[in-house]
């Protein structure tokens, strides 16, 4: 997966304005888990990160005016984002309905709960493919394009080095606890939450060496659609 042209233009990184945004929902999902349990039982509460995100993107896209490009949206790389979107979508798919058919059982846990859980009581129409795909959308625009990528933008000056620069370790892995730690995930899939720490790894990766947020949003909703159909069947 080659980077594509242009795709480390420091002095552009240089120039943007209001990263810090990002620490708002940041701290906004660290702050849920010290709350009463009783209000982590609130939906509103769950949600609270994930709508400070959208709020704060809101206002960095007006300070940005190159805002698409920076989150990863430019036209050009919609091709090569639904071809190896599609391939890691496919492999993660497949991967990620092993664990939760094969391995999480073997070690004693319950995946029953899937049946009643939101996307569980959803008819198989509506969530194939447009719930599904729309919520890879905003999520990725909101974990890979605007999370990941102004915590890399906020990390960019601490590294001598350029290749830990592109990187981004610590903004790789905080985006991904951050991700797979969300209020609404780990109330939803409970125990299977954690799967989600590995794939926001791996597409984090994905978007920091490419910078196509096309190829997150499309393996992410490949990835579901094959985890969703292969676990509905099995649980019926």
């Amino acid at each position: 997966m080659a980077p594509e042209p242009g795709l480390h233009a420091t002095p552009a990184q240089a120039e943007e304005r209001g990263a810090a945004l990002v620490l708002l929902p940041a701290a906004a999902t660290l702050d849920f888990y010290a709350l009463p349990a009783s209000l982590q039982e609130q939906t509103l509460v769950q949600f609270a990160p994930q709508i400070l995100a959208y709020f704060a993107l809101g206002l960095w896209a007006m300070r940005n005016r190159s805002f698409v490009s920076r989150l990863g949206l430019e036209t050009a790389k919609v091709w090569s984002g639904l071809r190896w979107g599609l391939l890691t979508g496919l492999l993660l798919g497949c991967l990620n309905t092993f664990i939760i058919l094969t391995v999480y059982p073997y070690l004693g846990y319950d995946i029953s709960f899937l049946k009643t859980s939101p996307h569980g009581r959803l008819p198989l129409l509506i969530m194939v493919p447009w719930f599904i795909c729309s919520i890879a959308l905003f999520v990725e625009l909101n974990f890979r394009g605007f999370l990941l990528g102004r915590l890399a933008a906020l990390e960019s000056g601490l590294w001598g080095s350029g290749s830990v620069q592109r990187l981004s370790p610590l903004a790789l892995i905080s985006c991904a606890l951050i991700f797979a730690f969300d209020p609404f995930m780990v109330n939803t899939f409970q125990h299977l939450h954690w799967i989600a720490l590995w794939d926001g790894l791996i597409w984090g990766i994905i978007w920091l060496r490419t910078r196509n947020l096309y190829i997150t949003i499309v393996a992410h909703s490949v990835e579901v659609v094959v985890m969703y159909l292969a676990v509905r069947a099995a649980l019926e």
